[in-house]
C-alpha cells in the first residue's frame, strides 16, 4: 500500500513538472485585449512556418501516412504529450490534437514541437491559446526524428490522406 501511494505521489509530481511553465499572462487575460507579442519585432515572424529550421521543402510530406513512423510517434506521444493533450478536440491541459494538421502546416508543427518557447513568445494565435490553457508548452527536448514521428501520428489521428 505504501508503494502505491509513493507511486501516485511521484506520478503527480512528474505530471505537474512536465506540464508546468512560466510566464505571467495575467495582463491581457483580465482586460480582454488581444495578446501582444513579447518580442521587439514580431513582424519578422512567419506564422505559417513558425520559428525554427523546418521548412515545407525539407520535410517533403507525402499524402500517404507512413504507418511505421505513426506507430513510433504514438509511442513517443504516449510518454511526452498525452499527459497534457487529448487526441480529440477536447482541451486537457493543452488543446486537443484532432484537426491540428488541417489547421497548421507540417513545418509549423515540427518547429513548435522542437522549439516551443520562441513561438509562444512571437505567435499571436499561440499566445491566445496560452490565455485559454494558462500553461506554456514545455520544451520536451525531442529530436527531429521524434518530432517527425509525432507529426505522422498527428496526421494519422486526423485521417490525413
Amino acid at each position: 500500500m505504501k508503494k502505491i501511494s509513493v507511486f501516485i505521489s511521484l506520478s503527480f509530481l512528474l505530471i505537474a513538472s512536465a506540464c508546468g511553465g512560466g510566464g505571467d499572462n495575467s495582463a491581457n487575460q483580465s482586460n480582454g485585449e488581444a495578446p501582444k507579442s513579447m518580442v521587439a519585432e514580431p513582424e519578422s515572424y512567419d506564422p505559417k512556418r513558425g520559428e525554427g529550421k523546418h521548412t515545407a521543402e525539407a520535410l517533403a510530406i507525402t499524402s500517404a501516412i507512413d504507418e511505421a513512423m505513426a506507430t513510433k510517434g504514438e509511442e513517443i506521444a504516449g510518454v511526452k504529450c498525452t499527459t497534457c493533450h487529448k487526441l480529440s478536440t477536447e482541451k486537457l491541459v493543452g488543446p486537443g490534437w484532432h484537426g491540428v494538421t488541417t489547421r497548421r502546416a507540417p513545418e509549423w508543427i515540427m518547429n513548435f514541437i522542437i522549439n516551443p518557447d520562441p513561438m509562444i513568445d512571437k505567435d499571436p494565435e499561440v499566445q491566445a491559446q496560452l490565455e485559454l490553457c494558462l500553461v506554456r508548452m514545455p520544451n520536451q527536448s525531442l529530436t527531429d526524428e521524434d518530432a517527425r514521428n509525432i507529426l505522422e501520428f498527428m496526421r494519422k489521428n486526423d485521417n490525413a490522406k
